[in-house]
């Protein structure tokens, strides 16, 4: 809406404003309008910004900057969508013309606003006739997952932006099998927003009396589901540093080691408390540089066996291991983590009976389809997000790259990083007391399967639009070679791949088997490009050339990848 003419947008806005619940963003977009009409092009391009059309609900829901507008986070956008959702759970419950409405299950954390859209959230399902039920405080996603199910609602929601900047805010929609909406959900649901005009149209129970807030009892079912993926003989001493990032994550993980019988973790003082602005990292994911240097630095001083980071809604975990290699801590890639804790599930029989399949998502390592194909299960490979991973049949355990993992699908059908943790901690005390490390098993899994290699890079981009021609660039002119070795085949996703459904993305094989696969992310802005190299070794004596090699083939390629991808 950039050629929209100043009149039309100050209308457009002045309407908008004329309907926004929130004073907030109402004056906020007054002084916007107010600089507009005197002239201020700033002011402009911003406001068309910010009426560039809807913030766009898909199978992420909705995430984006907090504001007043259509195109931002906001309770007028929060409450269309709820009514939205509301529409389409009667619909496709066989509710609609019924003063019986759904029961919706809420969750949400500690970012700005979080509270204020779980409210009116729930105000929305009271008043079309249904029931809510919001979860007492802020909590990680994962206890919103679990319970959906649980409590045996038609739905949840959970408000969080997860990792993203602290000027965003999102809302993840679940269904009532716990697990996040796939197509055609997404574009039901997002037609039934479509047809709420106006806030002024949704009828809301504002008495929080009219709706119900759980207990703590919630958080203590989901806990001792929890703690129950572990075997109550393991092992359990264990020396831990853990950070949440400024996240929710921090209590109930404490509470989560304590009652399997873990040691407490030693916490990063100056993150263990939410705080919407996330003062001490720059971005509060713990894949980003420096997210986890503070956790990273007290591990120095205090020398734990692990290092345990959650990002701020807690549904992922990542880990950081001393490794000599590296003269000093380091944090493991998402893959090596895929890997150790998938080993570790097979291990310990986790998988079988009618639970015989691993799953990983299609930008994540192939090493755990070696391993379930040599352990006589199952491998599959799924589309990116756990909202593909969760619905696999006979799911025992499945990942994806960006430190996202489900140990507990029968619990929890979604990526959940307390269960993770507790299951990463089990596995360190088991080879502790063995006298061994995570890396010694990492060792291991590559002179069975070989050396499987990962690297990842983002090209960030102020502008969406800045991402298709690039995607078409690559489409027109796939590449004939990369490193030096040619590129033997090329796949759009967005025709379907082995019988995945259809996404955007492109995949290319080499002759040497590295793989590369190229995706604009589906929460932020930015394109993804995803590597890896698989590399067989002789003999553990043959395993430091093997990565050296495998090092090697990833830097040719990623350097043509990044000229290939360059905006």
């Amino acid at each position: 809406m950039s050629d929209t003419q100043p009149h039309d947008l100050i209308q457009q806005a002045r309407a908008w404003v004329g309907d926004d619940p929130d004073p907030v963003t109402r004056d906020e977009l007054t002084a916007l309008v107010d600089r507009c009409t005197a002239g201020d092009e700033e002011a402009r391009a911003e406001l068309a910004d910010r009426f560039s059309g809807f913030l766009e609900f898909g199978t992420a829901g909705l995430r984006g900057a907090l504001g007043g507008g259509p195109n931002r986070m906001n309770r007028a956008v929060v409450i269309r969508t709820a009514a939205g959702l509301t529409a389409y759970l009667k619909q496709e419950l066989g509710l609609a013309g019924q003063q019986r409405g759904p029961v919706v299950v809420i969750g949400f954390d500690a970012r700005h606003n979080s509270d204020v859209f779980a409210r009116d959230t729930a105000a929305v399902v009271t008043g079309a006739g249904g029931r809510a039920l919001v979860l007492p405080h802020p909590l990680p996603t994962p206890v919103l997952a679990f319970a959906i199910t649980h409590l045996g609602a038609d739905a949840g929601v959970m408000v969080t932006a997860s990792h993203n900047p602290p000027e965003d805010n999102g809302y993840k929609v679940y269904l009532g099998d716990g697990s996040q909406i796939v197509p055609p959900a997404d574009s039901d649901i997002a037609a039934q927003i479509a047809r709420v005009r106006a806030v002024s149209q949704v009828a809301m129970v504002h008495d929080s009396d009219r709706w119900e807030t759980l207990g703590e009892e919630v958080i203590e079912a989901y806990l001792s589901k929890a703690v129950a993926v572990l075997d109550p003989a393991s092992p359990r001493e264990l020396s831990v540093v853990h950070t949440a990032l400024h996240g929710v994550g921090s209590q109930i993980l404490r509470d989560a080691f304590d009652r399997a019988g873990f040691p407490a973790p030693a916490t990063v003082a100056s993150q263990e408390e939410p705080d919407p602005l996330f003062p001490t990292v720059s971005f509060p994911n713990p894949e980003e540089p420096g997210a986890i240097d503070a956790a990273l630095e007290l591990a120095g001083e205090l020398g734990p066996d692990l290092v345990i980071a959650n990002d701020p809604d807690a549904d992922r975990c990542a880990l950081a291991v001393l490794d000599p290699a590296a003269d000093g801590w380091r944090m493991l890639r998402g893959d090596e983590v895929g890997a150790l804790l998938g080993q570790h599930v097979i291990d310990r029989g986790r998988a079988g009976g009618d639970r015989r399949v691993l799953a990983r998502s299609i930008v994540s390592s192939r090493l755990l389809g070696a391993m379930a194909a040599d352990a006589g299960l199952e491998p599959e490979e799924t589309l990116t997000g756990f909202k593909w991973i969760g619905r696999v049949k006979g799911l025992a355990y499945g990942y994806e790259e960006a430190l996202g993992y489900c140990v507990d699908p029968a619990t929890v059908p979604d990526k959940d990083g307390i269960t993770a943790a507790l299951l990463a901690a089990e596995l360190a005390a088991t080879l502790k007391a063995q006298g061994r490390t995570l890396l010694d098993v990492l060792d291991e899994l590559a002179v069975r399967h070989g050396v499987h290699q990962t690297d990842a890079f983002s090209v960030r981009v102020s502008d969406l639009s800045l991402i298709p021609p690039v995607m078409q660039r690559l489409r027109s002119e796939p590449p004939a070679e990369l490193g030096g070795v040619e590129v033997t085949t090329t796949e759009d996703l967005a025709e379907g791949a082995q019988g995945l459904p259809p996404t955007e993305g492109l995949r290319f094989e080499l002759a040497d088997r590295t793989r590369v696969i190229v995706r604009p992310s589906g929460t932020e802005p930015k394109l993804k490009v995803y590597l890896e190299a698989i590399v067989p070794v002789e003999g553990e004596a043959g395993l430091a050339e093997a990565r050296a090699e495998a090092g090697r083939r990833l830097a040719a390629v990623r350097s043509g990848m990044e000229k290939l991808t360059e905006v």
